[in-house]
Formats: structure tokens, sequence, C-alpha cells
């Protein structure tokens, strides 16, 4: 239990960010982390290789916001609902308006789309390992990252 503890605490930061930009509210992305954990701590003895503990974290974490935006959809719930108290804060960063753009155009992405830009901006992931997350052809992860990356930029600049 003491090493899985010390593996989770240096990838928390991590999973906590993709979660939060996955799912744009904090209590539920604490509880899909929480959730990831508790799955991965049941599952700990299928890890094979240690070293891929980080991108194995990452996988579960991915498959638990998944599911629970699927539970949002069958409830009919707005999602941007959710998230209006995390938008309330925001208007005291200086910066507001930029990341308010840019927070836009990232959700306006397809779900894919924003994991993949995700991973790679707020989880520091290579393309091998997005590749290994989600079960895509690297190529293909390359392509779509370039694809969202230009899309994002092509609707800041109007």
């Amino acid at each position: 239990m003491e090493e899985f503890m010390k593996w989770y605490e240096a990838v928390y930061p991590e999973l906590y960010r993709v979660a939060y930009y996955y799912m744009r509210n904090q209590q539920e992305a604490e509880d899909a982390v929480q959730d990831a954990v508790l799955i991965a701590y049941e599952k700990r003895h299928q890890l094979k290789d240690k070293e891929k503990f980080r991108s194995w974290m990452m996988t579960i974490l991915v498959n638990r916001c998944k599911r629970r935006m699927k539970k949002w959809f069958r409830k009919e719930e707005d999602i941007t609902e959710l998230s209006l108290v995390e938008e309330r804060n925001l208007v005291q960063e200086e910066d507001f308006a930029m990341n308010s753009a840019v927070k836009q155009v990232f959700f306006q992405l397809e779900e894919e789309e924003r994991l993949i830009v995700g991973l790679s901006l707020f989880g520091g992931y290579k393309g091998e390992e997005i590749a290994e997350i989600t079960g895509k052809n690297h190529s293909t992860v390359r392509s779509r990252y370039r694809r969202a990356l230009q899309k994002m930029k092509k609707e800041l600049e109007v």
C-alpha cells in the first residue's frame, strides 16, 4: 500500500488537471480521480510494469471520466450549469477574457480531440503515450492533435 501511495502522490496533480479539463467541474474531477484511484488500487496486481503506472492510471481516469460524462447525458443535465461556480471564480483572474476564449474553444472540440489536446498540454504526455492511453495509432493521435490545434487557432483568430 505504501508503494502505491507514493506513486499516486507523484501523479495526483496530473490526474486532477486532466480530469478537471475533461469534466469542466471541480467536484466531478475530484470524484473521477477518486474513482480511478480506487479502481487502480483494487487492480494494482494487474500492473506488470511499474514504470507504466502513470499511463496506466491515466487510462483508468479517462475511462472513468467518459463513464461519468455518459451518465450526465443520460440524465439530460446541462453540463454548462455544473461549472457556474468555477466560472465565477475565473472573474478574478487578470487574463479572464483570453482564458475564457481559450476554454470556450477547447470545450468546442470533439471529445476525442479534447482528450488528446488535454493529455498533451495539461498532462505533458507525448504522442506515443497518448496513443497507448487512448488505444489509437500514434499517427492518428498526431494528426488529430494537429487538426484540433488548427481548429482552436482558427476560432481564436476570428
